[in-house]
């Protein structure tokens, strides 16, 4: 007996309608291009959007690329944060110094994404904007307390990134505006971070993914900090864990947290993974990566 199957008839070679290409000089430009045309959307490297135009998921009727503006291309210093631009790409954030020893568990986590072909194109304003659950600079971030700074003609917002996101796919940036500025409050002095994640290969996005930051004082916990990604609709802040762990040691850290994750994470089916698999799976990188965390803070001095 032979089986007919049906044919993929979508050549993911070609976008498959017509749409309009601008390339702005300046921010304000873009600005003005994203409020005039309706229907518009901003592209920097496209590694996310190009494949949804191929598939017809989404289907704009312009394109403004914002990849080379030189306001949205900056990694600097600014008193106790690091400012990234939005249009930075994952590669250069993975060659700073800055990010490297300022930064450490996004440092982590970017080093982790992709392929080097991929990191020279993507960027951490397109990992953000795209508001996927499994975007791997999200749980660090989240971890960091990191703020958006949104641009229009109207001004510049500043968002709490654990407020940008609402759900898969979904944020809370409006059509007219672009992702200026992350600014992520420098790595706190004692710390110790450790970035986990799992997926079907090294280059693919993750099932599920950890970001860990925390202080020991003593031989106690302090100030956990615990997200993650790809077992919610949106990246998630953890916070039963965290509550549950201050204070305690690693021994009884161990113990308990695992033990309440189910309380913060909301994980689905899909083609990556089952709901089980990822609910197990994030009570045991959470005990790897409470152990990795401690220990980079005991190292720490």
């Amino acid at each position: 007996m032979v089986r007919v199957l049906s044919i993929n008839r979508i050549n993911t070679y070609r976008i498959p309608f017509t749409f309009e290409y601008y390339r702005p000089k300046t921010l304000r430009e873009a600005l003005e291009l994203l409020r005039s045309i309706e229907g518009a959307k901003v592209i920097a490297g496209g590694t996310d959007l190009l494949v949804d135009m191929k598939f017809r998921r989404t289907e704009p009727r312009a394109l403004v690329d914002v990849s080379k503006l030189e306001e949205l291309r900056l990694v600097r210093l600014a008193g106790n944060y690091v400012e990234i631009g939005s249009a930075v790409t994952l590669q250069e954030l993975v060659e700073s110094e800055l990010v490297r020893t300022k930064l450490p568990l996004l440092w982590e986590a970017v080093s982790s994404m992709a392929s080097w072909q991929i990191r020279n194109i993507a960027t951490i304003g397109g990992n953000i904007c795209n508001a996927s659950p499994a975007a791997d600079t999200a749980p660090p971030l989240l971890a960091y307390g990191a703020k958006l700074l949104l641009a229009s003609l109207d001004g510049v917002r500043e968002v709490d990134i654990g407020e940008f996101f609402v759900g898969p796919k979904r944020s809370i940036i409006r059509s007219d505006e672009v992702l200026q500025i992350i600014r992520v409050p420098t790595h706190p002095t004692g710390y110790g971070w450790s970035f986990i994640k799992i997926s079907r290969t090294s280059f693919d996005i993750a099932k599920v993914s950890i970001a860990v930051l925390l202080k020991v004082d003593g031989s106690k916990i302090r100030d956990p900090r615990v997200a993650f990604g790809s077992v919610a609709p949106t990246p998630v802040r953890a916070k039963s864990v965290e509550r549950a762990i201050e204070g305690l040691s690693i021994e009884e850290a161990l113990e308990v947290g695992p033990k309440l994750v189910e309380r913060d994470i909301a994980p689905i089916d899909d083609v990556r993974s089952t709901a089980w698999y990822r609910r197990e799976v994030a009570k045991a990188l959470l005990r790897d990566s409470l152990k990795v965390a401690y220990e980079r803070s005991l190292s720490s001095g």
